[in-house]
């Protein structure tokens, strides 16, 4: 066994009473399916029996923690794997495919994923002082840290928030900021410290990516991106690909292809009706890329999601 494989075990077997003592109050909880719709704000749990995905949903910022089992997500054309003694970090609002490859009755996936508050982390670094480190640069707006106890014993205290609805206006809160607290001081906290400030490369892509979020039906003209991000086209073009592995023109591909397939399912459309309500002038280019992404043609993918009685959202566990 070499180094990381070695410090990856190290990892799993100091958190694994933490995450026991999780799996157990998780045991109590009334699920629906795959999830629990958990009273604190922002906080998702899952548990699955089968293999699910690949799956692609628009991912808000959020740190995901798996307490059993293990994903992979797929982002650009580079695959990433973590498992319980990690924890997946999306610092930026992402189109992006997960799959869950082993999962069965006896050896469940369970996860949770917490949507972060990027305003409030900006108050601790402000607060505690967190400039950006020197650490090692990492550009992508995804990114894979080490699982701590502290952050796992955070998480336990949020999940177990359930049973004091009392306590939750008031403990919520503050676990999240522990738990912001915690990422921003992890090897990977760099990064979130590049988003979340304002005035730097981080925060001026997501600024444009959030512009597109909300104007992707539009036609994309890059010189309105870039004054929206306050940077040059050439300068956007290059830190908005390395934060998110795609061009702008690629991302709003995806969030407008992401949509359709949305609208499709919930308001049982067309696929040419879906195409234009997204932004496509051609029904046919339309299809073509729809294909390229989710493998089908529009009515056979849907097809074959509504036999099945799934949605994409259901295989989009965290």
């Amino acid at each position: 066994m070499d180094g990381p494989a070695i410090e990856k075990e190290t990892i799993r077997g100091v958190i694994a009473p933490i995450r026991q003592r999780i799996i157990d109050r998780l045991s109590t909880l009334a699920w629906d399916g795959t999830t629990y719709q958990h009273p604190v704000p922002d906080l998702d749990l899952y548990r699955v029996v089968e293999p699910l995905g690949p799956a692609c949903i628009v991912y808000e910022p959020s740190v995901s923690l798996i307490i059993k089992g293990s994903k992979q997500m797929h982002v650009g054309g580079q695959t990433m794997v973590y498992d319980e003694s990690s924890f997946f970090l999306i610092s930026i609002g992402l189109p992006l495919t997960g799959q869950v490859c082993a999962a069965s009755c006896d050896k469940p996936y369970v996860a949770a994923r917490l949507r972060l508050d990027l305003e409030k982390a900006r108050r601790i670094i402000a607060d505690h002082d967190l400039a950006i480190s020197n650490m090692p640069r990492h550009d992508l707006g995804v990114a894979i840290g080490t699982a701590t106890p502290e952050l796992f014993d955070a998480l336990f205290r949020l999940i177990s928030l359930a049973d004091a609805p009392g306590d939750l206006p008031f403990l919520a809160g503050h676990i999240h900021n522990e738990i912001l607290y915690r990422l921003l001081k992890s090897d990977q906290g760099g990064q979130l410290r590049r988003v979340a400030l304002a005035g730097s490369n981080g925060h001026r892509v997501a600024r444009a990516i959030a512009w597109l979020r909300e104007n992707y039906t539009r036609p994309l003209r890059m010189d309105e991106l870039a004054e929206t991000a306050n940077m040059g086209v050439s300068t956007l073009h290059h830190h908005f690909r390395a934060m998110t592995a795609m061009s702008p023109l690629q991302f709003q591909k995806h969030l407008r292809l992401y949509h359709a397939r949305e609208l499709m399912l919930a308001q049982s459309i067309d696929a040419a009706t879906a195409a234009l309500s997204v932004g496509y002038e051609s029904p046919t280019q339309f299809s073509r890329e729809y294909r390229r992404m989710f493998g089908h043609p529009p009515l056979r993918d849907i097809k074959s999601i509504l036999n099945a009685g799934e949605t994409p959202r259901r295989n989009a566990v965290g």
